[in-house]
């Protein structure tokens, strides 16, 4: 059997391995495989072939036509009229909806870059007999883990 978790690199890890050790897994039957963070900033603008599904330019098509609408209605009193006003109303509201969206983003971006950076995840794969499973499952969870999952390695390809 396969026992697979996944951990902050932390001392609950170091914990959970000299748990195994001591419940007579040797060395030989864990492994674990640190998981590298991302280290390049990421996109803001799409592309053609990639896109991570957020819009910058749906705050700025609201913004553009809540400014039209009021600058064609404040329009009619002014000496350039509605049409002009209404247009002059869609530009800047369409610049100030997308800076504003744009400095979400970032904010948003920078904080997750943060948030990551503080601890590395691991991944913890340990070959075990079928009896130990549920011993090494509650101590996982005990522990912290994020996830656990279990591979019955008895299965046959056809």
């Amino acid at each position: 059997m396969y026992i697979m978790a996944t951990f902050d690199h932390s001392a609950y890890l170091e914990l959970v391995l000299s748990y195994l050790e001591k419940e007579n897994i040797p060395k030989e039957n864990i492994l674990a495989v640190p998981i590298d963070s991302r280290k390049e900033k990421m996109k803001l603008f799409d592309t053609l072939h990639r896109s991570d599904g957020v819009s910058l330019f749906d705050m700025a098509s609201a913004f553009a036509t809540a400014f039209a609408v009021i600058g064609a209605s404040v329009g009619f009193h002014l000496k350039l009229g509605p049409i002009i006003w209404g247009i002059i109303g869609a530009v800047v509201g369409f610049v100030l909806g997308f800076v504003i969206k744009l400095f979400i983003q970032k904010l948003k971006q920078s904080h997750q870059l943060k948030k990551k950076n503080k601890s590395t995840e691991l991944v913890l794969i340990i070959h075990c007999k079928k009896s130990q499973v549920e011993m090494i499952e509650k101590l996982l969870w005990e522990h912290l883990a994020f996830g656990v999952a279990i591979l019955d390695n008895n299965f046959q390809s056809q």
